[in-house]
Parts: structure tokens; sequence; C-alpha cells
């Protein structure tokens, strides 16, 4: 999720409605809150209840064309559409951009957020690689959220068949973990304040592994925080003017 001191953007929402409901009252969010769910692509673990929970908060519903027909949602009246590397704005201090990734079967977007005040946050997730027009976007922001999603020798010595070793491993796969630290060194600066590395295969990673070929691909230059974000929910938040996670505990 996304925050200004005028809105809360929730980004993707594949969860049921419950788990979804639970895992915002982890991070301290009541989901009336949420003025806004902006979906990413049509895979049900990034789409699968948004309509539903859009419905039930009073929440408007984003997303690009090709997720609104794969999802059968009807613009204007269930979903408000945008198009590729298109300013979507929320309130005169939120506003988002959709940059197109590569990802299976999908028109997959990552989202690069900004507040009017300098201020930028991004999360990118289910991707193979990275366009050089997002590693760019990336380079802006002081706060990234990507996927970290397998450590190479476990998917390749993993139970997965090959078939599905070479969908993950692809350009439309997920990224792993010596991709993603590739892309924070080109993205680094000094005002990125804080990392999260999420989307984690719990078949295929660890996330001593995720943090640490991260760290040694970003170097010394980056004097930020680094995060994990767990299967089991949010274990933090980041406002945009803070460089440190506040830790939050979990009931």
């Amino acid at each position: 999720m996304i925050s200004s001191e005028e809105c809360n953007i929730l980004v993707d929402c594949g969860f049921s409605l419950k788990q979804t409901e639970k895992r915002l009252g982890i991070a301290g969010v009541q989901p009336d809150s949420i003025d806004s769910i902006v979906v990413t692509h049509h895979h049900k673990d990034h789409s699968g209840s948004a309509l539903g929970a859009s419905k039930k908060w009073g929440s408007s519903l984003h997303c690009n064309m090709g997720t609104a027909i794969r999802m059968g949602w009807r613009p204007i009246e269930e979903c408000k559409t945008f198009g590729n590397l298109e300013r979507i704005d929320f309130s005169s201090k939120m506003s988002m951009l959709a940059v197109p990734v590569p990802h299976d079967d999908s028109d997959n977007v990552a989202v690069i957020a900004s507040d009017g005040r300098g201020n930028r946050a991004a999360i990118v997730t289910d991707l193979g690689e990275a366009p050089k027009d997002l590693i760019n976007h990336l380079s802006g922001c002081n706060h990234i959220s990507i996927e970290a999603n397998y450590d190479h020798s476990r998917l390749v010595s993993g139970p997965y068949p090959d078939s599905l070793k070479r969908r993950i491993s692809g350009r439309g796969g997920h990224l792993s973990n010596s991709q993603t630290g590739e892309i924070l060194r080109e993205a680094c600066h000094k005002d990125l304040h804080s990392v999260v590395l999420c989307h984690l295969s719990e078949s295929n990673n660890a996330p001593h592994l995720a943090e640490s070929e991260v760290l040694l691909a970003m170097g010394t230059e980056f004097g930020g925080s680094i995060s994990i974000s767990r299967q089991a929910g949010p274990e933090f938040s980041y406002w945009t003017d803070q460089k440190g996670p506040s830790r939050l505990v979990a009931a």
C-alpha cells in the first residue's frame, strides 16, 4: 500500500477479502480507509478479490484495459482504466505512473508513485527482467519494493519440473536474487532510503539469501535500510518522510 496525507492506495488485491482485511489490520490500516485499489495485472494472486473489495470498501478500482478485459470488469461502471506510462492522479498529493514490465501472459505494470513534493516510491513484482525505462524510473525513487523471487541454485536443484523452471527463470517469469541486486545497483542513489524485498518463493528462496545477494550487489553506496516482506504478512510500514521502517507487532 502507498499512502499520502490525503489518500491510501492499495496496490493489488489477490488474497481473499478476509485475509486481506487481516493483513491490513497488521499494518494498522482500516479497510474502509482505502480510497483506491490499483491492480497491476490479471493473475488471480494480484486481482482475485479486488472487485469485491472495491465494492465493500467504497474504493475506486484502477487497472489497464487488458486486465479489465481478462477479468471481465466493466470500464467506467466497475473500474477506471489507464494506459502504459500514463499518469494516474488520485489527489493533489498522490499520482502514479504505470510502467509496463514483461510477465507471462499478462499486461503487467510496475507502479511509480509520487507525492508531488519530490518523494517517490515504487512497487515492482512479477517480471522476468527489468526494461531500461523501468530502471530509469527507479533511479529517482526514495523507496523501492521489488520482488526477489528465487535463488538460482535452489531453483535449478529443486523439485519443480524443467518446464516450470524455464518459465520462472525466463523473460516473462520472475526476478532472481541476482537480477534484483543488479537492478538495485543500477538504480541506487544517495536518496534511496529503503528497499523491501518481496514475493520470495518459499520453495526456491530464503530471506537471508535474498538479502545477502542484494546487499552484495548494491555495495557500499547504499546507505538505507533493507527489509523482507514475508508470506505471512507485513511486519513494517514506511512513510514518505522517514528513512527507516516502523516495526509492527502482529496480534
